[in-house]
């Protein structure tokens, strides 16, 4: 069986060193020249980890990140919501960790090209285009200069080409990212421990403007100082939809945070600090009714492209990974494997799509707010909503996206 992989991001990697395990061999096509660390930070989820535990990476991953202990929200003004235990601390098999995402796929990247062999990964390959029959599946590629390269066939292709999937596109010509007019900012700075160092930090929502903040790395200079990963999403009316990776200014989404100063975070300092800062948007494509298509079908992003909230994205891709791996692996009609994985993953990631949409795991401080009347609250947060019911908010959003303890035993 020849399988074609068209991207070699996080999802196809995974898909490739699955089906690897189970003695298929595939050829993953990347539109990068070179594989560099880009990026900033990811939050690796049990369901995430338990995927990339199955393919051997854990120990090399968790050598690299930094484990995350609790999970802890506060409003605008710093007041403390609600806390709950993460990964390993809240009796899961496998560590929550938060990492750089480079790190993540150059682990992915050097354990394809080691298992696979180099000549199964191939670089600068954008594709664009494809035509099946009844057979096979016939694939255009061109370099980073325009130039085409020797078309390739395959019995089975899978897209994992991303948010902008060109081989999405030949299904969906005239599709858009919807964008509901939340930008975000994506920034890494050096900045010692908060909260004891091991911390996800979600502070105020996206009509406050919000800050999701996390450890990305230990010790990063040798005096104990930590990589902080950082996202200020803010929700305006007015202002246009930002571009993707392109460096962001200050100006644009520092003023909204110009007060925010708490006994435990400068937040102004902890943005202007930063050594980097891109821009993104915060978009994704509303659910469609097919992914699978003769003999080609998408994955992740390229299937699913989601709100980047709960650090869903890249483990529903490992999760597609995993499922897809598993029932070409059965060594069936691949063509009915396609249709099977469809059926199983569609309905629910078009759950986590909308799910993301109107009940994130930040909710917990939109409700806190609603209570409030948008404003401080004065005593405990018992006053205005009791801990179980916030912990009914966020048990409820990890049954959905499929990361709720039992669903991972």
């Amino acid at each position: 069986m020849r399988i074609a992989v068209v991207g070699g991001g996080i999802g196809g990697l995974a898909l490739a060193l699955g089906l690897q395990q189970r003695g298929i061999a595939c050829e993953v096509f990347e539109a990068a020249p070179q594989v560099k660390e880009l990026g900033v930070g990811i939050t690796l989820l049990p369901h995430a980890m338990r995927e990339l535990a199955a393919l051997g990476v854990q120990p090399e991953l968790e050598a690299l990140g930094i484990e995350n202990l609790e999970s802890v929200f506060f409003n605008r003004w710093g007041q403390y919501i609600y806390r709950e235990p993460r990964g390993r601390h809240a009796g899961y098999g496998v560590p929550e960790l938060g990492m750089h995402r480079g790190k993540l796929h150059g682990v992915l990247y050097r354990a394809a090209v080691e298992r696979l062999g180099a000549a199964h990964v191939h670089l600068d390959h954008r594709c664009t285009g494809l035509q099946q029959d009844d057979r096979e599946v016939t694939l255009s590629f061109e370099d980073a200069t325009g130039r085409p390269h020797p078309c390739v066939t395959a019995d089975v292709v899978i897209a994992c080409d991303g948010v902008n999937s060109a081989v999405r596109r030949q299904f969906y010509p005239q599709e858009q990212v919807a964008f509901a007019g939340i930008n975000t900012w994506r920034g890494v700075t050096v900045h010692p421990p908060i909260l004891g160092g091991k911390t996800y930090l979600r502070i105020g929502s996206i009509d406050t403007g919000k800050m999701v903040i996390y450890p990305i790395v230990d010790d990063v200079d040798g005096k104990g100082n930590q990589l902080i990963n950082w996202v200020a999403e803010i929700r305006s009316a007015d202002r246009g939809r930002n571009d993707w990776n392109k460096p962001g200014s200050l100006q644009d989404f520092l003023p909204v945070y110009a007060d925010w100063r708490f006994d435990w975070l400068d937040v102004p300092r902890l943005i202007s600090t930063a050594s980097e800062v891109l821009e993104y948007p915060m978009v994704d494509k509303d659910p469609v009714p097919r992914w699978t298509f003769g003999r080609v079908t998408l994955l992740g992003d390229a299937a699913h492209p989601m709100y980047p909230r709960g650090s869903n994205g890249s483990a529903q891709a490992l999760i597609d990974a995993a499922m897809l791996a598993s029932l070409l692996g059965e060594r069936g009609d691949p063509v009915a494997a396609l249709r099977q994985y469809e059926a199983v993953r569609l309905p629910a990631t078009a759950r986590v799509v909308e799910t993301n949409r109107t009940v994130p795991p930040d909710f917990i401080i939109m409700k806190a707010d609603e209570l409030s009347g948008g404003r401080p609250y004065e005593g405990s947060i018992d006053d205005l909503v009791s801990q179980e019911e916030l912990r009914r908010i966020s048990d409820d959003y990890k049954k959905v996206a499929g990361f709720s303890l039992e669903a991972t035993k």
